[in-house]
């Protein structure tokens, strides 16, 4: 087992109460490396470059603008230009999922969660099937929630976390919310929920420097890792370990 000091400053046995698992997908249940993301980058520059007949750099920019400022390209897209929000998730989503290997260390770890496990996307539920039958773990969530869902609003706003609590009735201090990016988890950091910010490989260096600096926007990140099913399994034996005392 790794120091729970490679995680964060709470020690791992902390979750011990915690009955309530929120995951978000993209590169947070596969590794960043996989770069799903990436094609998916490429059919949204394409979809805006055609909508607005922009060239493609031009239609990048606009679709990163869009992103800072309404929290995803589509919620931009509609706002902006009034765009069918099915038609943008049906094209972007159209990719090829086997980039995704099978992850026996995430299944184990996620299975061995107690309590209610949910899947909170800013993705579209199939693309979520899609990814959780490619890493093997199919059947492990309780319920997935994806923007549909959400009503078209993403993360980072308020409202799906609001609507996931008051559809699940879970308990936020009893609860973790796993994240690829730091400002998903200001909410249920305030909320009372413990967080974790899963991080390429080979950053987390850099992550720990600004958080032991109290950067701001790191300040609401508890733990942070490079691998989720490590830290699955160092967890499940920091509570293992401090049940037995």
């Amino acid at each position: 087992m790794q120091s729970d000091l490679l995680y964060g400053k709470p020690p791992l046995s902390e979750f011990s109460d915690v009955d309530c698992w929120i995951f978000d997908l993209d590169n947070t249940l596969y590794p960043r490396h996989v770069d799903l993301f990436k094609q998916m980058e490429v059919k949204m520059n394409e979809f805006v470059s055609r909508l607005l007949d922009l060239e493609t750099e031009k239609a990048s920019q606009l679709r990163h603008d869009y992103y800072i400022k309404y929290g995803t390209t589509m919620r931009g897209l509609m706002v902006e230009h009034h765009i069918q929000p099915d038609d943008f998730l049906e094209f972007v989503h159209d990719i090829d999922h086997s980039r995704v290997p099978p992850d026996p260390l995430l299944a184990e770890g996620i299975r061995q969660l107690p309590g209610k496990r949910y899947i909170l996307t800013n993705g579209t539920q199939d693309h979520a099937e899609k990814v959780a039958a490619r890493l093997g773990i199919t059947g492990l969530f309780h319920d997935i929630f994806d923007i549909v869902w959400a009503d078209l609003d993403p993360k980072p706003n308020r409202a799906p976390y609001d609507k996931l609590l008051a559809q699940t009735g879970l308990a936020p201090r009893r609860a973790a919310m796993f994240e690829d990016l730091p400002r998903n988890l200001k909410i249920p950091h305030e909320l009372g929920m413990k967080t974790i910010l899963v991080v390429p490989s080979h950053t987390r260096d850099v992550f720990h420097e600004n958080w032991e600096a109290g950067a701001e926007e790191t300040s609401h990140v508890q733990f942070i890792t490079e691998s989720l099913g490590e830290f699955l399994k160092d967890m499940r034996l920091s509570v293992s370990e401090a049940d037995r005392r």
